[in-house]
């Protein structure tokens, strides 16, 4: 068996494209503001590619830069600001912070109806609690990619391999709301290739390099990798091992080009839905 690819690039496109479409029949522009403490190299590559996207999609996009040593109470002003601001639909404040700023008090002062990250407590219990949310991105990716797929969902044993309040939780709910079976599993799992070689639809979002091998996965299984590791020798990876599942599993994302493009699409995505929401021009944002 050879599994069949999934190609995030491309579905990640027909999404954003689909943003751009439902963007120009608006009567207004949605903005997103993203902020940015330092100079972290990774986190400027990252929030260029959001600026760009989102450039594209019509969106309004600003990125406000502060130095890495900014205080608490100057970022929470700030984002008190953008709270108030009638032309900021999302706001983004780009993680990590730096480690003399409470990131939770962070995310707790943006406005929930804001929250495009889908951090915020009121965001995370309302999917808890399988009421519409503003979901994280990276999950809400997986979600769509698995519909795209025509993956069947519902009564399907999913494992989500990963615990993280950015991943592994929130894409628990959404499985469960979509009628899976769902275990989670993590580094203290007992007989963790036990648990993989039961699941329908796994999804590895761990954060260690090539942690899940071809004889963990089920014969035709779907596989989702969500890791991205870069190796000694600079390759990227995922927290599957490519080639061994590809010859058990009967899809799976690549990494890249797997879920990442998702991560940045559903961002837009999720940017439009408070925009609409907040303006009263739909229903509550998609979960």
């Amino acid at each position: 068996m050879t599994a069949r690819t999934i190609d995030g690039t491309a579905v990640a496109a027909a999404l954003r494209a689909g943003i751009a479409a439902r963007v120009a029949a608006l009567s207004y522009r949605p903005g997103l503001a993203v902020v940015l403490l330092g100079s972290d190299p990774a986190s400027e590559t990252y929030v260029r590619n959001k600026d760009k996207a989102a450039t594209q999609a019509g969106i309004a996009a600003w990125t406000i830069r502060l130095p890495a040593d900014t205080t608490p109470a100057a970022l929470l002003e700030r984002i008190e600001t953008l709270n108030a601001d009638p032309a900021v639909d999302g706001i983004l404040v780009q993680l990590p912070l730096p480690p003399h700023i409470d990131a939770a008090a962070i995310v707790e002062a943006v406005d929930p109806a804001k929250d495009v990250d889908g951090f915020h407590p009121v965001n995370v219990g309302r999917l808890a609690s399988g009421r519409p949310a503003l979901v994280p991105c990276t999950p809400l990716g997986v979600m769509r990619l698995l519909a795209h797929e025509n993956v069947t969902v519902a009564g399907a044993r999913a494992l989500v391999l990963g615990r993280s309040a950015i991943v592994g939780r929130p894409l628990v709910g959404l499985l469960l709301a979509a009628n899976a079976t769902v275990t989670v599993a993590h580094s203290h799992t007992r007989d963790l290739a036990a648990e993989c070689r039961r699941a329908d639809i796994l999804v590895a979002a761990i954060g260690r390099p090539e942690l899940v091998r071809g004889n963990w996965i089920m014969p035709g299984a779907t596989v989702i990798d969500v890791g991205i590791n870069r190796l000694p020798d600079g390759r990227l990876v995922g927290d599957v091992a490519f080639a061994e599942a590809a010859a058990v599993a009967g899809a799976i994302t690549p990494v890249p080009g797997g879920v990442g493009p998702m991560t940045i699409a559903c961002l837009l995505d999720n940017t439009v839905t408070a925009a609409e929401r907040r303006r009263g021009t739909t229903g509550p944002p998609a979960g």
